[in-house]
């Protein structure tokens, strides 16, 4: 032991400020005032690149590149996602979105329209048979 300390664990000196109250300001009650943390905790879904869906247009349904485009898109909010960069995965996914449903309406219109059509077009050959030589 140290012959130079007291023997008591703390002495009044090395706790001076355990009794002194924490000053007011005023409009606030005279009590002791503490800090209130509110942590919030939103989880963040992870950002879908439709990556399935591109590769879908890119090889059925190309109408015009589209399906090219938003597979480039797709490529690019994966890499965005991988490095951490969830904004700028979440622009390019938007953009691979938007090109992806104009793919598949735009592909699905000319092949409806290529069963359609035809199938009309005879019908009516059959209903008017004059005018099928």
């Amino acid at each position: 032991m140290n012959p130079g300390y007291s023997s008591a664990p703390y002495s009044a000196e090395t706790v001076a400020l355990q009794g002194r109250r924490h000053e007011v300001s005023p409009g606030q009650s005279g009590g002791l005032t503490g800090v209130q943390h509110t942590i919030v905790n939103v989880p963040t879904e992870p950002t879908r690149d439709y990556l399935v869906w591109s590769l879908w247009n890119f090889v059925y349904g190309n109408f015009c590149c589209l399906g090219l485009a938003a597979l480039i898109c797709s490529v690019k909010a994966r890499d965005r996602k991988m490095v951490g960069d969830q904004v700028g995965a979440r622009g390019h996914a938007s953009t691979a979105r938007v090109l992806n449903i104009a793919a598949t309406v735009l592909t699905s219109l000319t092949f409806i329209l290529c069963i359609v059509v035809p199938i009309v077009v005879t019908a009516q050959g059959e209903k008017y048979p004059r005018y099928n030589k």
